[in-house]
């Protein structure tokens, strides 16, 4: 799922907000590049609260960060891997019928169509969580925290002494691929537009884009609360092990 989203995921099932939460509940993804991939980055989350919890700070960041990904079995999980019956996760199987357009609009291969239209599903989600909540404005609260930010460096480099993350970089070029406002349908697009450069060199048509996420939006309005509601019970349950 996309930033705004993982913050209302976080607050749903932890019950609070704050900056701590935010930024813990988007630090997967920024994970990514250098020293983790996509799966590995999104597997560290019980290893990085567990070091957490042993060092006494930043438990609220930690309890964040295990609500996002593989390990425990968080959000993207449900959403990516695998949600009740289907054949993979929620934003997968609501991506079937967008395949074809989105290999189209993107630009792409027809074998990297399913993963980029659940892409597309997940930005339908993002914009219309975005427009539910002042989730773009926790946001720029928790990256302009300087002290947290610094924080959660410092406690990286402890934990893993070998790696070069240097999280404060990580921070600032994350802030520039998301959006960090309230969500449009266009906005979403463009913010595409630059990773899917970044990521595969390649240019892709914003407005056909744009109406994609739009129509995924619509999509997904009829069942998406019950996928939340049903999702936030088994991550409570899945971290309740780890907390």
């Amino acid at each position: 799922m996309y930033p705004q989203t993982h913050v209302y995921f976080a607050e749903n099932v932890l019950g609070k907000q704050g900056d701590d939460v935010t930024l813990g509940s988007v630090l997967p993804d920024m994970l990514i590049g250098g020293e983790f991939n996509h799966h590995q980055a999104h597997s560290k989350g019980e290893e990085i609260y567990r070091f957490i919890k042993k060092n006494g700070s930043l438990l609220d960041f930690g309890k964040a960060v295990v609500t996002h990904g593989f390990v425990p079995k968080g959000l993207d999980y449900y959403g990516d891997e695998k949600y009740l019956d289907f054949e993979k996760g929620y934003c997968f199987e609501k991506a079937r019928p967008f395949i074809l357009k989105t290999v189209e609009a993107c630009n792409i291969p027809a074998e990297m169509g399913w993963w980029k239209a659940h892409n597309i599903i997940e930005m339908g989600v993002e914009l219309l969580i975005s427009s539910s909540g002042d989730y773009s404005e926790r946001i720029k609260s928790a990256f302009a925290n300087r002290l947290l930010v610094s924080g959660v460096d410092e406690m990286f480099r402890s934990l893993w002494k070998e790696k070069e993350l240097n999280f404060i970089s990580r921070v600032k070029r994350f802030a520039g691929f998301i959006e960090m406002g309230k969500a449009t349908a266009v906005s979403l697009a463009r913010k595409y537009r630059l990773q899917m450069l970044f990521k595969h060199q390649v240019e892709i048509d914003t407005k056909k884009v744009a109406r994609l996420i739009y129509s995924a939006a619509e999509s997904v309005n009829d069942d998406l609360q019950k996928f939340f509601d049903i999702v936030s019970m088994q991550v409570k349950e899945n971290i309740g092990a780890v907390l």
